[in-house]
């Protein structure tokens, strides 16, 4: 198989696959979503869309902003991540944004996905008083959120600021989870001004449905089982 056909196994959750625990994850998830006729899956699907059509598009008080970046063309933002980016140049005009830290790693161009974003914000128009930090050695959102919290809190280690996640809508479940996981005192905010109902944009809010009752039921299953390994993954 060719380098090429193989990068996108080596993002997201598809770069885990040759792990033990993982795996077991995914047997135990398959189990209980078999076993509960699909309403494990249901329950977390709408976990998704309940997230997704309900959170705010503005900051209800000054904080950081932390933006996930997403998957660049041709070195520049696509759609979604040009709406994450929007959102949070528009809450920092109002004056919501105390810093904003742009999240994303290498993602097979020559820039990384954070710094993609800065270059985009600044040729918008970024207010000069708040500042943009990057973040750019993650590849998916667990990293994300882990390399994030190491920069926040410094050498000193101290304790993290509440936090707005900036992100598509269909992306702010899994972020929240993690991000509570993590330690954040995180609250979401939707890239999108309104729930879209595009096929497109519902085939996407399945996915991390999937993605969602596989973390969730592994996480459960290590507290389960005692498997203190598996539950560091996020934590």
């Amino acid at each position: 198989m060719s380098t090429g056909l193989l990068k996108p196994l080596r993002r997201g959750v598809w770069r885990y696959l040759s792990d033990r625990d993982i795996l077991v994850a995914a047997l135990v998830t398959a189990v209980g979503f078999v076993g509960s006729l699909g309403l494990l899956y249901v329950a977390h699907f709408i976990r998704v869309l309940r997230l997704a059509r309900r959170s705010p598009v503005t900051a209800g008080h000054r904080g950081t902003f932390l933006v996930f970046g997403r998957r660049l063309v041709d070195d520049r933002p696509e759609r979604d991540f040009q709406a994450r980016l929007l959102r949070a140049r528009a809450n920092a005009l109002e004056g919501r944004a105390d810093i904003v830290m742009l999240l994303g790693g290498m993602s097979g161009g020559h820039v990384s996905e954070a710094e993609a974003g800065r270059r985009w914000l600044l040729g918008q128009g970024w207010p000069s008083g708040v500042p943009l930090a990057l973040e750019q050695v993650s590849i998916d959102s667990l990293e994300n959120l882990r390399h994030a919290r190491e920069l926040l809190r410094g050498s000193e280690r101290a304790p993290l600021p509440a936090v707005w996640l900036v992100t598509s809508r269909y992306h702010l479940a899994r972020c929240m989870y993690l991000a509570t996981r993590l330690g954040f005192d995180a609250s979401p905010l939707g890239a999108e001004e309104v729930m879209p109902w595009t096929r497109r944009y519902v085939v996407r809010m399945a996915m991390e449905a999937g993605y969602l009752m596989w973390i969730d039921t592994g996480m459960r299953w290590a507290s389960l089982t005692g498997n203190r390994r598996m539950a560091a993954r996020i934590a």
